[in-house]
């Protein structure tokens, strides 16, 4: 096949990079000359900033997305033999989180038309070893937290939230990660608040969850406790260099909201009245920030590859249910078995989103795929 160049990328952070990378280079110069590269000043201002940002009393920093939600998990005392609830159209780190604690995975479907987690089929997936459930805001759409919540309040089962692409996404008036048990956050450098290498938090409003959490991320020993290590922990940290990046986008992260807002109203506006499914733009009680743009058509190759030949770059998110990997072939689940997230993973096409996207250039994404569908 011949290579066609893409001029419209799917994500590009270089308009970013020109906008702060003064900024961000004198951040790093700073920890540099400071000779404190773990959990120091960075850690501890970043970890007050975004915590005031989403609203939630704590948040801890920790190297990855990952990390935040195995640590989560295991601050909840998930383990050998537990169950907890996760949605199948979502990346697999979901899942595996739980896994490697030693429980099971229990998938359960999504929404039609949000694609996050529906809460009837997390009903019908609970049984006596559910120990949580794991709510994921896909693609910058809030769950709709408050069935979920309540069906596992009265079960006594922690609720996570899985809000690696949500930053400052509202449900009901709250932002998504303060509204759960604990919350883990992704700052890989694709996310809306993206670090310069993998990076990701755990935010609570519990205090003694936050204790936990700090003593897991650091080798099972609080901050200043030197070589007494209560329990078996983990080295997870987040270091100062990330959390200086981290604290130079924050200041943007309202703005470059906003822009991903008004991009997906063009978005919305100019792609009516196709036979494809658009994303909810939101409503006064979910504010999503389209983290990506993602359509549905049962044309969906065909249109990637339409949009390639002009030039316009794409993504597909997650071409596999979770329950239907290899990694999960063990547990014997058919193709079928949750036909939501099973019709949005050969359907779902992501269209370039990133705050520096030009409008002209998101009506040029537009128009080609309204020629492509006439």
């Amino acid at each position: 096949m011949t290579a066609i160049a893409v001029d419209i990328p799917l994500l590009t952070l270089k308009g970013q990079q020109l906008e702060i990378g003064a900024e961000v280079k004198a951040a790093v110069s700073r920890v540099l000359d400071s000779g404190v590269y773990i959990l120091g000043p960075e850690n501890k201002a970043f970890d007050a900033e975004f915590a005031q940002a989403i609203s939630v009393k704590y948040s801890l920093g920790v190297d990855s997305g990952t990390s935040a939600l195995e640590l989560a998990l295991e601050a909840v005392g998930v383990g050998p033999g537990d169950e907890v609830i996760v949605p199948s159209f979502t990346f697999i780190a979901t899942a595996t989180a739980v896994s490697v604690l030693g429980a099971k995975p229990v998938f359960a479907d999504v929404d039609p038309v949000t694609m996050t987690l529906d809460a009837k089929s997390v009903e019908g997936a609970l049984s006596p070893r559910t120990k949580a459930v794991i709510a994921v805001h896909i693609f910058g759409q809030p769950c709709d937290l408050d069935p979920i919540v309540s069906l596992a309040r009265s079960r006594k089962i922690a609720v996570i939230e899985d809000c690696a692409q949500s930053h400052l996404a509202t449900y009901k008036g709250r932002p998504t990660g303060s509204i759960g048990d604990l919350s883990a956050f992704s700052f890989y450098p694709s996310k809306n608040l993206g670090a310069a290498g993998d990076a990701g938090a755990v935010t609570t409003n519990d205090e003694k969850l936050r204790d936990t959490i700090n003593i897991l991320r650091n080798c099972g020993r609080s901050a200043a406790a030197g070589y007494d290590h209560v329990r078996v922990g983990h080295n997870c940290r987040l270091d100062e260099i990330q959390a200086a990046v981290l604290r130079v986008k924050l200041l943007r992260l309202d703005a470059w909201t906003a822009s991903r807002r008004r991009l997906a109203a063009i978005y919305d506006e100019g792609l009516a009245g196709l036979p494809l499914k658009r994303p909810p733009l939101g409503s006064e009680s979910s504010k999503p920030v389209f983290h990506l743009y993602t359509v549905r058509t049962d044309r969906r190759d065909a249109l990637a590859e339409d949009l390639r030949r002009h030039g316009i770059g794409t993504g597909v998110y997650y071409p596999t249910p979770v329950h239907l990997q290899p990694a999960y072939a063990a547990l014997g689940i058919k193709r079928g078995a949750l036909p939501v997230s099973e019709a949005a993973s050969r359907e779902a096409l992501s269209l370039p989103m990133y705050p520096e996207l030009s409008a002209a250039d998101a009506g040029r994404v537009v128009e080609t795929v309204r020629r492509f569908f006439k």
